[in-house]
């Protein structure tokens, strides 16, 4: 795809986000069944409700832009996802892989806000209301499902902390 115009490059982009969030539909409930904590299951087990709301919500853009919805390989999200299965595979004791979980999935989140956040400010730019209006819907949820994971982070590190000292002690 030739990308002469500011348009072009949001079709781009809506197409590799496209593939990451369908990446991500994959990749959540893997990481939901390795998750200890119950908050940490739930959070995720949500996250991909949301996440298929994404990628219906793309859907959507796709046709606002009259294009077929189509990805193209988000050789980001394959990274992200592969560290995050690396944290799943790993001899880790629970409590140090959901903090290893969060970690990962709060890397793909800061991905996903950067990504939606241009997307937003590109579709301002070109008069793309309704598009604008479905970008920062998902940026909104994106950035509440990154402050949640903040919030279940703050817990479990500090279990993983504990368990760590009571080990070694």
């Amino acid at each position: 795809m030739k990308m002469q115009s500011l348009q072009d490059l949001l079709v781009d982009q809506v197409r590799d986000l496209y593939d990451a969030e369908k990446q991500l539909v994959k990749a959540l409930p893997k990481m939901a069944s390795a998750a200890s904590s119950p908050e940490l299951k739930k959070a995720f087990e949500e996250h991909l409700q949301q996440t298929t709301g994404h990628v219906s919500r793309l859907e959507e853009v796709f046709k606002h832009l009259s294009h077929s919805a189509k990805g193209k390989t988000c050789k980001a999200m394959e990274g992200l996802v592969e560290e995050g299965e690396e944290i799943i595979d790993a001899k880790a004791e629970p409590e140090v892989r959901d903090a290893g979980l969060i970690a990962a999935a709060q890397k793909v989140e800061h991905y996903e806000i950067a990504g939606y956040g241009c997307l937003s400010t590109w579709a301002e730019q070109l008069s793309l209301d309704e598009v604008k209006r479905l970008f920062a819907q998902t940026l909104q949820e994106e950035k509440q499902t990154d402050e949640l994971l903040n919030q279940i982070a703050e817990k479990l590190n500090q279990a993983a902390e504990h368990q760590a000292s009571a080990r070694s002690s």
